[in-house]
């Protein structure tokens, strides 16, 4: 059987930052690294769910938002993937830096927080999105971003 694109990346050279993994035809995937693979530290359910909910919501209500095909967590626990149709690389960067600062700037209730709007409301936390927000966002001001593998 033929292996996924994303099982040919050796995980154990990954590391923090956005990388496009796949091109098919006018839909471009960003894996959106978070931590590190393979190295225990890994997003705890809450602040993924959390952050899943502010970012989906601030990304699909942004520029790009029409063009946003899906935002949803990484099994591994290391990330997010972000698939987008017809947008620049440094637009959709741009994009996801102002989203991420949204979020750590947000006040107010996390989006989607009741029971008619989610399967499991009791577990978000504002706080967790935001601190996992900003850690993503230091990652990202800290490095050049080229969007390629290793």
């Amino acid at each position: 059987m033929e292996r996924i694109a994303s099982f040919t990346v050796n995980h154990d050279k990954i590391t923090e930052g956005i990388y496009i993994s796949r091109i098919d035809g006018d839909i471009t995937t960003y894996d959106m690294r978070m931590r590190k693979p393979n190295m225990g530290d890994y997003i705890d359910n809450l602040t993924i769910h959390s952050l899943e909910h502010m970012f989906a919501t601030y990304v699909r209500n942004s520029e790009i938002g029409n063009k946003v095909i899906y935002f949803g967590p990484m099994g591994c626990q290391t990330g997010f993937y972000l698939l987008v149709r017809d947008e620049a690389d440094n637009k959709v960067l741009e994009i996801i830096m102002d989203v991420l600062t949204k979020i750590v700037n947000h006040n107010g209730e996390i989006f989607g927080n009741t029971r008619e709007e989610c399967g499991n409301y009791r577990n978000l936390n504002l706080e967790a999105a935001q601190m996992e927000a900003k850690r993503y966002l230091d990652v990202l001001n800290s490095k050049e971003v080229t969007f390629k593998y290793e």
